[in-house]
């Protein structure tokens, strides 16, 4: 095992052009001085750099094809004690810990890895060997990769913090990227240790790389892969020993690769069960169910078509997104009136209203279906000339490759068919659980994911969904706050990456 040291610091200041910027918010800027210095330092270094940051984020070009794979460690010692661990190394794996490991190496077995990077700390070092198995390859630990720095509050209960730093606690529990402590602004410098772990990652001459370290840095990974700012700070969960995937495209002109989020947060317990949002109850969640496939797929010109029934493997699919939904009391079923989405509907729905009945007098629980024609995209997506017919693996991204007509209209009824969802989740009281079931085809859902992220129609590539997959979004301030999305694209119920799916009640998004 061998490392590489940290990075230096740097200050980043979004492009003008970011769809995010807002220019009433503070700049987002990385500064390592001490609490006197620190507005001078953000408004001398952010002047500096301003120039070249509006030309956009940059990667370094590839010859081939890479694909990531992110993986947090396993449960720790202090994560079982609700302790902040920030980047302190005191705590080790827990026994689930270990086991979780264990699920995450058997996940894996079959993918064929290049090279590992680490973090150097204990935790994730462990939960790398037992990953890397027998592969006779060193894993190479990097300083960039620890856990996010959190300076004074490291070892501290949740009631230490609260009772110790007041105002500063409750900063960093809902103004995370404009928390300072100690003259140190911890999660613009996340992100900035972020982008310097890329440019080693991608420079590294592997086309498969595994990658194992922390809730926090792996957030920042993601977020700063897609292009997404520190105020995506806990909307992208990563749960002990999830598994997230990036695929990294060559350009042909070379420059900046497309990247894609092939999958977030594919975890070793079941994504639906009881738990938390980065740390939060939440009683609204909206599943995004992917149809299964349909009769017509092979006879379009664009994939996941569900013009026509389901086919055997369809069937079997919605079956599997069924059986894992039982781990919910779902309220409402909503679908589009193509074929596909509604009998996939239909067998979720079925499924439900049996799951409590057990003798033959029981009465079947009631599941409200909605069949809402926003939810139905392909016949704006088949006014494409590209021809995508008879892909049997879908590339990552491949949205990105319509015509700006094309997903100019998805982007408008997708919007449409996302405030129905809201609608939906807005009924009842404010305690009360509200989940809604949305089954349609993956353009769909990844359109709407840009809404709940408020994304513009441009980062349609950087999202990608299988056929019965699923995607959870859960809503801790209720259905008029932010969406913080538990996975993206899990089908583990479906084969690939399947593991038994065992129930966990206990939240596991600490840091």
């Amino acid at each position: 095992m061998y490392s590489i040291a940290a990075s230096s610091s740097f200050i980043h200041k979004p492009p003008n052009n970011f769809p995010f910027c807002n220019p009433n918010r503070p700049l987002f800027t990385i500064v390592r001085s001490s609490s006197s210095s620190v507005a001078q330092e953000i408004d001398k270094s952010a002047e500096k750099t301003s120039t070249e940051e509006k030309e956009g984020r940059k990667f370094p070009p590839l010859k081939a094809a890479k694909r990531v794979v992110l993986v947090r460690h396993g449960q720790s010692t202090w994560n079982a004690e609700g302790r902040i661990q920030g980047s302190s190394d005191f705590s080790v794996l827990t026994s689930k810990g270990e086991s979780q490991a264990e699920t995450s190496r058997q996940m894996l077995i079959d993918d064929s890895f290049d090279v590992c990077f680490s973090s150097p700390l204990r935790r994730s070092k462990r939960t790398a060997e037992i990953i890397w198995g027998t592969r006779e390859e060193e894993i190479i630990t990097d300083s960039d990769m620890r856990e996010i720095d959190l300076y004074s509050f490291q070892g501290l209960l949740k009631h230490e913090g609260k009772a110790k730093y007041g105002d500063a606690f409750r900063q960093w529990q809902i103004d995370a990227p404009n928390f300072i402590i100690d003259g140190h602004y911890p999660v613009r410098e996340l992100w900035a240790r972020a982008k310097s772990c890329w440019d080693k990652i991608l420079v590294h001459e592997s086309k498969s790389v595994l990658v194992v370290a922390h809730n926090a840095v792996n957030q920042a990974l993601v977020a700063t892969a897609i292009g997404l700012g520190t105020e995506y700070f806990r909307i992208l969960l990563q749960s002990n020993c999830g598994v997230s995937v990036l695929d990294f495209t060559p350009q042909p002109e070379g420059g900046t690769p497309n990247i894609c989020l092939n999958r977030l947060n594919q975890t070793p317990g079941s994504p639906v069960a009881v738990g938390s949002s980065a740390g939060r109850k939440t009683s609204k969640r909206i599943v995004l169910v992917c149809h299964g496939v349909s009769e017509s797929n092979l006879e379009s010109n664009m994939p996941y078509t569900g013009n026509g029934p389901l086919n055997m493997l369809g069937n079997i699919q919605a079956q599997k997104i069924a059986e894992l939904l039982l781990d919910l009391k779902v309220n409402t079923v909503v679908s589009g009136n193509k074929m596909a989405s509604a009998e996939t509907a239909e067998i979720i729905t079925k499924v439900q209203e049996a799951a409590d009945c057990l003798g033959a007098d029981c009465i079947p629980r009631y599941v409200e279906t909605k069949q809402i024609p926003d939810l139905d995209v392909e016949s704006i997506l088949t006014q494409s000339k590209k021809d995508a017919s008879g892909l049997q693996n879908v590339p990552s991204g491949w949205l990105s490759r319509l015509e700006d007509d094309v997903t100019t209209s998805l982007g408008n009824q997708s919007g449409k068919a996302w405030k129905h969802l809201l609608s939906e989740l807005s009924k009842g009281s404010d305690g009360q659980d509200n989940i809604v079931i949305a089954v349609g085809h993956p353009a769909l859902h990844i359109a709407m994911m840009g809404h709940c992220l408020n994304l513009t129609k441009e980062w349609l590539g950087s999202f990608h969904l299988n056929a019965g997959s699923i995607s959870v979004i859960d809503f801790p301030d209720g259905p008029s706050g932010r969406g913080v999305i538990r996975c993206i694209n899990y089908t583990a119920h479906l084969g690939r990456w399947s593991i038994p799916i065992t129930r966990t009640t206990q939240a596991d998004e600490e840091y």
